[in-house]
């Protein structure tokens, strides 16, 4: 199909330099609009308050963005982002059971966010018939006299672009905050049913200076809360020798910001190396806190009617908690869906996305949620599943200390590269069974 058409993507953040990547194949013309000035080089801005905090690549993203943008992975370790073996290289406590670390193929990248996006920015800027306007803030759309199809977007009086701006297609990407259930109720539509876990994550973040010996020598760590004890924490390679240092609290607790507080918390995880670094290690800023008060996820696919020309993508579609670092992953394959599909046919795209996009969704959805139901504070239905799969999670972390296949299938799983039901497969259910029965050694438990 030749390329031909204007599509306008609200947002110009990871997920709208995605969403533009599936369109350059289909349309002529692609204008994405951001509110935001966007920064030349990488630079925390106002729009994405969350890129301060640690961002996890994990290895299904790098597959996709490789896939996407070829050569960015090389790109990204030029511009100083470390590669990470993401079972070898990295310390794992899981409900305070340290995973045998072994060396794999889960390959993932520490940066910080705003590298990222800038490399992002800049391979989607140069692609043909892309143009980003920064400072252009959409105040609603534009459809047809009977509503059925969205024509455009309305944007603010200071954008210098007009009162508005027509389209065959447009992608709502502004993220959590996203206008659609307003603007789509302005036409007459249905508001989508909405999915809502409140967690209540505070998280805090402050950088270190990276140098040899730290952390045992691995490239990172990571913490799981768990019942009682709901505090995480994560260290991650950053470019410029740094280590970002995350902490993160659910259900009212919040991570300190103050210096001895900080040290406290980060002395009281599981995880030995997180106290240790930030005990001994040069911090290079102050810590900086942030707060994620709900998972929240838009059923568009289970409305009976949507406009045609309109889609919703990436967190605006389903934003998920951030300790499980699987934000960009999920947008990035929303993008190879849309390419996909645009490769096929415009014909009823919007049924066919959000189908598509909600069976993609549901397993990185059942991993959040499962998991952040697994604290009593968290309301949500526990269902038999739910509840066995808590349980049989925490044998298998447990079995993970010593044996390191329980370890990599889970990591796969949780990198998105296998589905959940993987782990109940009969050959990791008999390694979790066989271990359950023996006595665990005194090495399984987190010192």
């Amino acid at each position: 199909m030749a390329a031909s058409g204007h599509a306008v993507v609200v947002g110009a953040s990871l997920g709208g330099l995605l969403a533009a990547r599936a369109l350059v194949d289909t349309f002529t013309e692609i204008t994405l609009l951001d509110r935001d000035t966007l920064p030349a080089e990488p630079a925390h801005r106002r729009g994405v308050p969350q890129g301060r905090q640690v961002h996890v690549l994990l290895a299904r993203g790098r597959q996709v963005l490789e896939e996407l943008f070829p050569g960015l992975g090389a790109d990204l370790h030029r511009r100083g982002a470390t590669p990470v073996d993401l079972h070898g290289q990295v310390h794992w406590y899981n409900d305070g059971h340290r995973m045998r670390p072994a060396r794999s193929d889960l390959t993932g990248f520490g940066m910080s966010r705003p590298l990222l996006e800038q490399a992002v920015r800049e391979r989607v800027a140069a692609l043909p018939g892309v143009r980003i306007v920064p400072e252009c803030e959409v105040t609603g759309l534009t459809a047809t006299p009977d509503r059925r199809r969205v024509t455009g977007v309305r944007l603010a009086p200071t954008t210098g672009l007009g009162d508005s701006l027509a389209a065959d297609l447009v992608i709502d990407a502004g993220g959590r905050g996203s206008r659609s259930p307003i603007w789509l109720a302005e036409l007459g539509y249905p508001t989508a049913r909405q999915e809502r876990v409140e967690v209540g994550v505070t998280y805090v973040t402050r950088r270190y200076r990276r140098e040899a010996g730290q952390l045992d020598g691995m490239l990172g760590v990571l913490a799981n809360a768990m019942p009682g004890r709901p505090r995480y924490g994560v260290v991650a390679p950053q470019e410029g020798d740094r280590f970002a240092v995350t902490m993160a609290g659910i259900l009212g607790e919040e991570p300190p910001v103050d210096d001895d507080g900080f040290a406290r918390y980060a002395a009281s995880l599981t995880a030995p190396q997180v106290g240790e670094l930030v005990r001994d290690g040069e911090p290079l800023d102050e810590p900086v806190r942030m707060r994620f008060p709900a998972s929240v996820r838009r059923r568009y696919e289970r409305l009976a009617r949507f406009p045609d020309g309109y889609l919703v993508f990436a967190d605006a579609l389903c934003s998920l908690n951030p300790v499980y670092g699987q934000g960009i992953t999920v947008a990035a394959g929303q993008a190879l869906l849309l390419r996909r599909l645009l490769a096929r046919d415009h014909d009823r795209l919007a049924r066919r996305f959000f189908r598509r996009a909600a069976r993609m969704i549901d397993a990185p959805w059942s991993i959040a949620v499962g998991a952040d139901l697994r604290f009593p504070g968290v309301r949500g239905r526990r269902t038999l599943m739910v509840r066995f799969v808590n349980a049989y999670l925490a044998r298998l972390h447990a079995a993970a200390a010593d044996d390191a296949v329980l370890g990599a299938a889970f990591l796969r799983v949780l990198n998105l590269i296998d589905p959940p039901a993987r782990l109940l497969g009969p050959d990791v259910a008999l390694r979790v069974l066989v271990a359950g029965r023996q006595r665990p050694s005194a090495s399984s438990i987190a010192r």
